[in-house]
């Protein structure tokens, strides 16, 4: 398929730039893949919509503030020259470097802006020296691998010092208050680069409904990093190579998913970072057991443990674990989108997108979610 494919017009103050007062007060879009419609609703409304024996799986991946702003340096700084005031200040510009996916204890993969000036060897330093980064190599995608050194756990400094790294089209620097609300409720483990956004609109008040239903919740971690905002570039999308993410599935979790579908209980994901968790976890057992049919062999359909996920979920794929999906709207021609259409059918998916933008629904992050059904 074309990524042309996966098109659609926003008019730009749709784009949420603010999450609401309450976290749970967003709208939600009902869509009903047999019935092929949807209806509005809130996602308040969403307990008292469920049956009461569904399982609901969360991502609990904790964003950390990834993005730091830092100056070049290096011993060329320092350098005396015909302009030497000037390679100065060149070469002690301002430097933008957004964590994508720790790889060691003191090295991080990042992208780094302007990255063409980031050459092997060139340092950049944050926070008046309390943190201080060198590039030690290439790699796809534009990243750049940089070691650390601090004066301190990294960790610690890294929370001090860096910003939250709101997506793009936030057009705001970040504030505060992003720290607790571009956080989901269930955030324990850090590690990820954004948010798994459809769990943004789950209130402590909603999450106590929902539980009150008899409605069972578990949670897996993936941290959410350059795979899931990456774009892509061919128009052929089976070109696409997706960028792997590390995910976590515990024992207890893995033990949740395989008894609702021994049970025939439906499995809902919250996100689509949850839907390539499982996904990619169904498929790795499956392969290794050699199963194909969806539902066979029930206590293995997922395996407790710590892998990576570089499955492209898109239109053709077979869902093995997902029975319904709660998400927030994507943007246009993008890989989150292509799933979602994989789930629920790109002219669907497509024709309710085109309903949520002329009833003013808000979109992407901060924006109101749809629940897949």
């Amino acid at each position: 398929m074309r990524l042309s494919d996966f098109d659609y017009k926003l008019p730009p103050e749709l784009i949420a730039q603010r999450p609401l007062d309450e976290r749970d007060s967003s709208r939600m879009l009902v869509v009903d893949r047999e019935r092929q419609n949807w209806e509005d609703s809130h996602f308040r409304n969403l307990p008292e919509r469920l049956r009461g024996d569904e399982l609901i799986v969360v991502n609990n991946a904790r964003v950390i503030p990834a993005r730091l702003l830092g100056r070049r340096v290096g011993v060329r700084a320092e350098k005396p020259g015909r302009n030497s005031r000037v390679r100065r200040e060149f070469l002690s510009a301002e430097i933008e470097v957004l964590l994508t996916r720790q790889v060691a204890p003191d090295e991080w993969e990042a992208l780094v802006r302007p990255g063409k000036k980031m050459q092997l060897g060139e340092r950049v330093e944050f926070g008046e020296g309390a943190l201080s980064a060198e590039v030690v190599g290439r790699g796809d995608y534009g990243l750049r691998r940089l070691r650390l050194t601090g004066q301190g756990d990294l960790h610690e400094i890294i929370e001090r010092l860096g910003h939250i790294p709101l997506p793009p089209y936030i057009a705001r620097s970040d504030e505060p208050a992003d720290r607790e609300r571009y956080q989901t409720i269930f955030a324990e483990r850090p590690g990820a680069v954004a948010a798994p956004t459809a769990g943004l609109h789950f209130s402590p008040a909603v999450l106590d409904e929902i539980r009150k239903r008899g409605v069972e919740i578990t949670a897996i971690t993936l941290d959410v990093g350059l795979g899931t905002f990456q774009p892509i570039h061919a128009e052929d999308i089976e070109q696409h190579q997706m960028h792997s993410e590390a995910y976590e599935i515990s024992e207890q979790a893995a033990n949740a998913i395989c008894s609702a579908r021994r049970d025939s209980r439906p499995i809902v994901a919250v996100g689509t970072t949850v839907v390539r968790t499982l996904e990619d976890a169904a498929a790795k057992s499956a392969a290794k057991r050699g199963v194909n049919e969806r539902g066979k062999d029930s206590k293995s359909l997922v395996e407790p443990g710590r892998t990576e996920a570089d499955i492209f979920i898109r239109p053709g794929h077979r869902f093995r674990v997902v029975d319904q999906l709660l998400t927030n709207f994507h943007l246009p021609q993008s890989t989150l989108l292509v799933l979602v259409s994989a789930f629920a059918g790109r002219e669907l998916v497509l024709r309710s997108y085109r309903h949520a933008v002329e009833a003013g629904y808000r979109f992407y992050s901060y924006g109101d979610c749809m629940w897949i059904r």
